[in-house]
């Protein structure tokens, strides 16, 4: 059962990497869902998995990190798509990828920061983290679509984040 939690860990890394190129298709809701369930079945694995060896717990704290950077993308994607209320062509829309360009490099790095700080035991760097990513783009989030765009995908990253670490502790205890 151990090496199904890797095993699908290394497997959200993959699809993640696979799919963040591809984030802005339609088909980005069914590829959220899809690693969100995938991720589920590692968590609920290693539950009841329990304690493991120390290659194991090295293996799959470096995988869950890697599946917080490379699987946010999409997830964040499809959820900043379900977020918005109107979806003409007529306005900007928080799903607009024009609207805060290079989030997704700055997710990446911001889901791999909170990964960090979370397993190093360090919780009051989530508040520094977010706080440095607040400030850096404080003149753009003046635009009410640039604010909403900001907040669903901070916080969509960081739950996915949070949600590939859990699998990390979950295979300590």
């Amino acid at each position: 059962m151990t090496v199904l939690v890797l095993v699908l860990l290394a497997a959200l890394v993959v699809a993640g990497a696979v799919l963040t190129p591809r984030s802005d298709t339609r088909r980005s809701g069914v590829s959220a869902v899809l690693l969100v369930v995938v991720l589920g079945a590692a968590a609920g694995l290693a539950l009841v998995t329990g304690r493991v060896g120390s290659w194991v717990e090295t293996t799959g704290v470096l995988l869950a990190v890697a599946a917080a950077a490379a699987g946010g993308g999409p997830v964040a994607t499809a959820v900043l798509r379900a977020a918005d209320p109107d979806r003409g062509p007529s306005r900007r829309r928080a799903s607009d990828p024009e609207v805060l360009r290079g989030g997704t490099w700055i997710g990446v790095l911001e889901r791999t920061a909170i990964a960090a700080t979370v397993l190093a035991g360090f919780a009051e760097g989530l508040a520094v983290l977010i706080a440095v990513k607040g400030l850096g783009r404080f003149n753009e989030l003046k635009a009410p679509v640039a604010s909403e765009r900001f907040i669903i995908g901070t916080l969509a990253s960081g739950l996915w984040a949070l949600g590939c670490v859990g699998v990390a502790v979950l295979l300590r205890e």
